[in-house]
C-alpha cells in the first residue's frame, strides 16, 4: 500500500471519530432540553391544578357569602311581615322569602358540586405533586448523566483533535486538498478499498485498467464514477462477484 494511502486512511479514521463525537455532542443539548421540557410540563400541570383548587375554594366562599346575604334578606322580609297589616304586602313578602329560600337551595346545591370538584382537584394536586417529585428526581439524574457524558465527549474530542493537524500535515498537500474536497462532497467515506472489482464507495464496477493500476500501488487512483480515492490490499479480491 502506498505510504500516502496509509496516511490518508489514518487521517480518515481520525476524522470519522471526530465527526462521531461531534454528532453525539450535538445531541446532548436537545436531550437536556427535552428532559427540562418534560419537567416543565409536569410542573405546569401541577400549578394549573393548584390554581383550580384555589378558584373552586374562592367560588365556594363567594357562594357562602351569597347564602348569608339571602338569609339576611329573609330576616328583613320576615321583620317587615311583622310590621305590616296589609294582607297584600304580607303575601308579597312571603313570596320574596320563598324566592330567597329557593335561591339558597340552588346555591347550596352548587356549593355541593364545588366541594366535590374541589375534592377531585385536591386529589389531582396530590397525584401531580407526587408525579412532579418523581419526575424531578428522574430529570436531575438524567441531566446529571448527560452532563457527565458531555464532559467525557468534550475530553475525547479534544484528544482526537489534539494532533489531527499533525496527521493532516503528514499527507502531501495536493492529495490532502483532494481528500478534503471529497469529504465535503461525499461524506466521511472517501478513501475506499476495491473488492470484487467494484468501488467501495459507490459500488460501481471499475474498469480493468483502474484495477491494475490500483494493484500496482504506484500512484493515487480514483474511481472513474464517483472520484473517491481507491486502495488495494492483498486480502482483497479483484475478481468480480458472480
Amino acid at each position: 500500500m502506498l505510504e500516502t494511502i496509509e496516511k490518508l486512511l489514518i487521517l480518515q479514521d481520525r476524522d470519522r471519530k471526530i465527526r462521531r463525537v461531534q454528532g453525539e455532542l450535538a445531541h446532548v443539548e436537545p436531550q437536556r432540553q427535552m428532559f427540562k421540557a418534560k419537567g416543565a410540563d409536569v410542573q405546569g400541570r401541577l400549578e394549573a391544578a393548584k390554581l383550580r383548587v384555589k378558584q373552586l375554594e374562592s367560588e365556594r366562599k363567594r357562594l357562602e357569602l351569597d347564602v348569608e346575604a339571602k338569609k339576611q334578606q329573609i330576616e328583613r322580609y320576615a321583620n317587615q311581615q311583622l310590621q305590616t297589616r296589609k294582607n297584600e304586602e304580607y303575601r308579597a313578602l312571603s313570596h320574596e322569602i320563598e324566592t330567597c329560600k329557593a335561591e339558597i337551595t340552588k346555591i347550596e346545591d352548587r356549593e355541593i358540586e364545588l366541594m366535590e370538584q374541589g375534592e377531585a382537584a385536591q386529589k389531582e394536586v396530590v397525584q401531580l405533586s407526587r408525579e412532579a417529585e418523581e419526575t424531578r428526581k428522574l430529570i436531575d439524574d438524567q441531566v446529571g448523566k448527560l452532563g457527565e457524558r458531555e464532559a467525557n465527549l468534550r475530553k475525547e474530542l479534544a484528544e482526537l483533535e489534539s494532533n489531527r493537524a499533525e496527521l493532516a500535515d503528514a499527507v502531501d498537500a495536493a492529495v490532502r486538498s483532494r481528500y478534503e474536497r471529497l469529504v465535503k462532497s461525499k461524506g466521511e467515506n472517501v478513501v475506499v478499498g476495491v473488492q470484487h472489482g467494484v468501488c467501495g464507495g459507490c459500488h460501481m464496477k471499475l474498469p480493468a485498467q483502474v484495477l491494475v493500476t490500483c494493484q500496482q500501488e504506484q500512484e493515487i487512483v480514483s474511481c472513474t464514477n464517483c472520484g473517491r480515492i481507491l486502495y488495494y490490499t492483498r486480502d482483497m479480491s479483484l475478481v468480480a462477484a458472480d
